[in-house]
């Protein structure tokens, strides 16, 4: 196994709201930083899809807005949707760049191309660092966050969430996001009878 896929199996998601409100306060400052992150915890794409998103993609997207992409990974279409906080996000970010349609969401500072997933790591462990977040973290921990909240806050099920993720089955899925120990015993508390 390539040392990218151990590390993608092994970074963790954000589990606590207030760590995410944390960061979103930290980014707030950072237009195109912020909307990778609520873009990013808020859709459940890989990274590598996220950069890849071009402004005339999202142009005039109110909430809503479906946008139809094309996975890097697997070659499977997979949808962006704008919700209200990405919206909110895109709003701010477009209040200070203006963009061409065919500019990158996520441009480098080196060149006309976007940033690589490897910066995504990279930022998304300096801001789990910012406010002292300790843990294992990295590009893939924006796609695991949104995948964790759906499941514990939101209730859904492993199926919707392979699907979402276009993972080949649930059992995929559930060894992507992982669960912990505590949240089997928390599991255990529920009394039947």
């Amino acid at each position: 196994m390539s040392k990218a896929k151990t590390t993608n199996l092994t970074v963790e998601p954000i589990r606590r709201i207030k760590d995410i409100k944390a960061i979103s306060r930290l980014l707030k400052s950072r237009p195109r930083d912020h909307l990778l992150w609520t873009m990013g915890i808020n859709n459940g794409l890989r990274a590598k899809d996220l950069v890849r998103i071009r402004y005339g993609q999202v142009e005039g997207a109110n909430p809503g807005a479906v946008i139809n992409i094309v996975e890097t990974k697997t070659g499977k279409t997979n949808v962006l949707v704008i919700n209200k906080a990405v919206h909110k996000a895109l709003q701010a970010y477009l209040a200070v760049m203006e963009p061409n349609p065919d500019d990158f969401l996520f441009k480098s500072r080196k060149g006309n191309s976007h940033i690589s997933s490897q910066s995504v790591g990279r930022l998304v462990r300096s801001w789990a660092s910012a406010i002292n977040l300790k843990g294992c973290y990295g590009a893939h921990t924006l796609r695991k966050t949104w995948g964790y909240f759906q499941r514990t806050q939101h209730g859904a099920g492993f199926e919707i969430l392979c699907k979402r993720y276009n993972h080949s089955s649930p059992a995929i899925t559930m060894r992507y996001l992982g669960i912990s120990d505590d949240e089997v015993c928390q599991l255990l508390m529920n009394e039947i009878g």
